[in-house]
């Protein structure tokens, strides 16, 4: 055995296969969850989706932060399916890396059992150390995104422009988020380590020389019954493929009716030769219409005036009565 192997090393060299080792089964029942609406995530919060799901370590962390810290990552029953059948997915993955690792790398006897034992005690470390990774990395986060602002606030760059000050912010706060991460990551890994060389220092060593544990590792990977093991693959391919594609149709979102986008039009070929047309009859019908406002309004002119000259020759024709002589006065009586 190296006993000189850190931690750090011993917890990445376990975790790390194991990831890649289960991620493809998980990915293909998420897919197949999403295809039935049993999925609903938020996309701000997808890639942490991703990164719990990847992880044997997180199988416990998720309830955590769920409920401990109010951080809903979406919603469905499938959400915590997903993370039940993940739970045999992993105990297989870290058996299958556990073997290895123990025989080519450590030269040890994997014990009996020991994907059961490695994954309970990554789930372990992983629901005590990822909520407070949860939250160290939100509180760095948003501490350098403030400090960022604040920067720009102060008047140290002023005058530089919107794309730049958009770059340098994410610059400068991305850096520190991300750092930061990297550090917590080392951490976990280490603990990871630390647990794990428990198991390690208790299993016996290898009989077989390097040659021989890397023939005995190469036969452990070939299976007894290659038809069975081949039509089996096959069969759930197959499976999935058709539950997938037969639930696509029907389950597919569709956007709500306030949310719809109206239909743009596509603009229609510019045809100089149609556009004159049209510009020459449009403005033959104004003139038309032009000329016979004109003369509608030459014969309103023309009926007032003779409307007028008739008013004026009735009042001529209307003689005015000749003025009566006094009557004389009756003769007096003498």
């Amino acid at each position: 055995m190296n006993d000189q192997m850190s931690p750090t090393k011993l917890g990445l060299g376990i975790l790390w296969p194991a990831f890649w080792t289960g991620l493809p089964i998980k990915l293909a029942i998420a897919v197949l969850f999403m295809a039935f609406g049993i999925i609903h995530l938020e996309t701000r919060i997808a890639l942490a989706f991703l990164m719990l799901l990847t992880s044997p370590v997180t199988v416990f962390a998720l309830p955590t932060i769920t409920m401990g810290l109010e951080s809903h990552i979406g919603e469905g029953v499938g959400i915590a399916l997903l993370f039940l059948l993940a739970i045999p997915i992993d105990i297989w993955a870290l058996g299958v890396v556990g073997r290895t690792f123990f025989l080519e790398r450590l030269r040890r006897e994997p014990p009996d059992g020991l994907g059961l034992t490695l994954w309970w005690k990554c789930a372990l470390v992983g629901a005590i150390f990822v909520p407070i990774l949860w939250v160290a990395e939100s509180a760095t986060t948003d501490f350098s995104i403030s400090v960022a602002q604040s920067i720009f606030e102060t008047g140290f760059l002023e005058g530089t422009p919107v794309p730049e000050r958009i770059s340098i912010e994410l610059t400068l706060w991305g850096t520190v988020a991300t750092g930061v991460l990297l550090l917590l990551f080392g951490i976990g890994f280490s603990l990871v380590g630390r647990v794990i060389r428990g198991t390690v220092q208790s299993a016996r060593h290898a009989p077989e020389n390097y040659e021989g544990l890397i023939t005995r590792w190469d036969l452990m990977r070939v299976p007894a019954d290659q038809g069975l093991l081949l039509t089996a693959l096959s069969g759930v391919a197959i499976v999935l493929s058709l539950l997938f594609w037969s639930a696509l149709p029907v389950f597919t979102p569709h956007p709500h009716d306030c949310c719809k986008k109206e239909e743009v039009k596509a603009v229609p070929a510019f045809k100089p030769l149609e556009t004159l047309n049209k510009d020459e009859k449009m403005i033959a019908q104004l003139a038309a219409r032009v000329e016979l406002l004109v003369e509608q309004r030459a014969k309103a002119e023309l009926e007032k005036e003779r409307s007028k000259e008739k008013g004026n020759t009735g009042k001529e024709e209307v003689k005015v009565p000749e003025a009566t002589e006094p009557a004389p006065p009756a003769a007096m009586k003498p």
